[in-house]
């Protein structure tokens, strides 16, 4: 029972914490002996019967962690060379070296040899300001957009201030999610447990969510709480030589949002403990080193006024951390401090360093993440909330950061405004599923693909397939 209860202690708060490892299995992971490492933990769980649960699971979860390290790692120098000369043909090996040193190319010596993340050609092309514009030159013409995000944005105003209220131009959608696991991933007869994502009910964002059916018919489907992911829980029995296939189909109304914000009517927060919560550190992911500070004293100064700090925090982020692929989050020890390092991030690194910086400068922020669905595309995307008082919550989203507009209500929109092209999966991150999971999750700190395991381990991303369709039904 103590087992167990240690178990879940584990997977109900952050997923799985970095284990405390001894110094010198931390210099051979830095050195990039991963294999000899993963051997060397291997032997000490097998020696070491008496071992605390909670200590064997976070040394086995530091096996893994490596062992995902090394799937992210999977490009060689010859493939790196072979993107880049598509647009710069007479690369050099030096240039690689350049631009390993400034971390626009993200590299690891594993096992004795040169990886560069999955990624990492692409990324030198949205990193790097002068190769972002040899690409941008070289490109053949981009297709006909059919979404245009500014036009949209002028309408959600429009539509606001003739309503003279924040939410409008509501959308109707069904969103069919399945994932498939691979044949014979787990032995015939046995259960796999699947958690599939489902869209919380949130009051003027989010509302009138009509589950329509799943696979297989019966299901679990967890509370609309900030503590969950929001999800539909579904269980089949293993078949030999067939994938096993899960799905749910659901309909749900979106929302835009415009909350102009004017910095003159900001006022101190009071004594909230509701919003004093999004004030703190927390760790591993939000927290005030001392090189965070030193960042916030360079780009907020002497201002005082919550709104114009937020302003400058988020002009300082578009302007300084450009969007790029990232590894998975799993695989992070702390976002932020990357972020700072690396000058990059995705979507949900940019949105935690945001976070990190406004809540270090006394302004609750909070984390939100499911889809992005506009009308030409569908993507996982993360974003946030933050707290102006007298507005209340707002809706943030970093990673769209300024719009090219002259327009300052639609330059600065997505610090206040949302489209309603979202579906809203979590408010938080690193939150529970229900029913518990028992081995490590696949994703730690977010929920958007599903997560799968059975009673042999978790099963990860590369073991599955996951499919997802929109359909407009306003």
């Amino acid at each position: 029972m103590k087992w167990l209860t240690a178990i879940l202690a584990l997977f109900l708060c952050n997923g799985l914490a970095q284990a405390e490892l001894p110094a010198g299995l931390q210099r051979l992971i830095e050195q990039g002996e991963y294999s000899l490492a993963q051997s060397l933990m291997r032997e000490r769980l097998a020696r070491d019967s008496d071992l605390p649960a909670l200590e064997q699971l976070e040394w086995r979860f530091a096996i893994e962690r490596l062992e995902r390290i090394k799937k992210d790692f999977n490009r060689t120098e010859a493939d790196i060379l072979s993107f880049i000369r598509t647009y710069l043909p007479d690369v050099k090996e030096q240039d690689l070296i350049r631009w390993e040193e400034e971390k626009a190319l993200e590299v690891r010596v594993i096992d004795g040899q040169k990886r560069y993340f999955e990624y990492a050609a692409e990324n030198l092309f949205r990193i790097d300001p002068y190769l972002r514009r040899v690409k941008a030159e070289k490109q053949t013409p981009a297709p006909t957009v059919l979404y245009s995000r500014t036009d949209d944005i002028a309408k959600i105003i429009a539509a606001a201030q003739k309503a003279k209220q924040t939410r409008v131009n509501p959308v109707r959608s069904r969103i069919t999610y399945s994932l498939s696991v691979h044949a014979d991933q787990v032995p015939a007869g046995k259960i796999i447990r699947c958690w599939l994502p489902y869209a919380m009910e949130i009051p003027e964002r989010q509302e009138n969510v009509v589950l329509v059916s799943t696979l297989p018919a019966q299901r679990i489907v967890s509370a609309n709480r900030p503590d969950l992911h929001r999800t539909i829980y579904l269980e089949q029995t293993a078949v030999a030589g067939q994938k096993t296939d899960f799905a749910v189909s659901f309909e749900m109304t979106s929302y835009a949002v415009y909350q102009p914000v004017d910095a003159n009517k900001c006022r101190p927060l009071g004594d909230d403990p509701d919003v004093a919560v999004y004030l703190q550190e927390r760790p591993p992911h939000i927290v005030f080193t001392p090189e965070i500070r030193a960042l916030s004293k360079q780009i907020v100064g002497d201002e005082t006024n919550p709104y114009s700090i937020a302003q400058k925090i988020f002009t300082w982020i578009d302007e300084n951390i450009p969007w790029a692929s990232a590894r998975e989050y799993s695989t992070f020890s702390n976002i932020s401090e990357y972020v700072l390092q690396n000058r990059h991030g995705d979507c949900g690194m940019q949105t935690l360093f945001f976070i990190t910086l406004c809540r270090l400068n006394g302004i609750p922020t909070r984390w939100q993440s499911g889809w992005f669905i506009e009308p030409s595309d569908d993507t996982m995307h993360d974003w946030g909330e933050i707290y102006f008082a007298p507005y209340g919550w707002v809706p943030v989203d970093m990673s769209f950061g300024l719009q090219k507009s002259e327009d300052p209500a639609i330059k600065w929109f997505f610090l206040g405004g949302m489209d309603a092209y979202r579906w809203i999966i979590n408010s938080d991150y690193s939150q529970n599923l229900y029913p518990a999971k028992i081995c490590p999750r696949s994703e730690t700190i977010d929920f958007q693909r599903g997560e799968v395991e059975w009673e042999g381990g978790n099963l990860y991303f590369d073991q599955w397939d996951w499919r997802f369709r929109v359909e407009r039904i306003d």
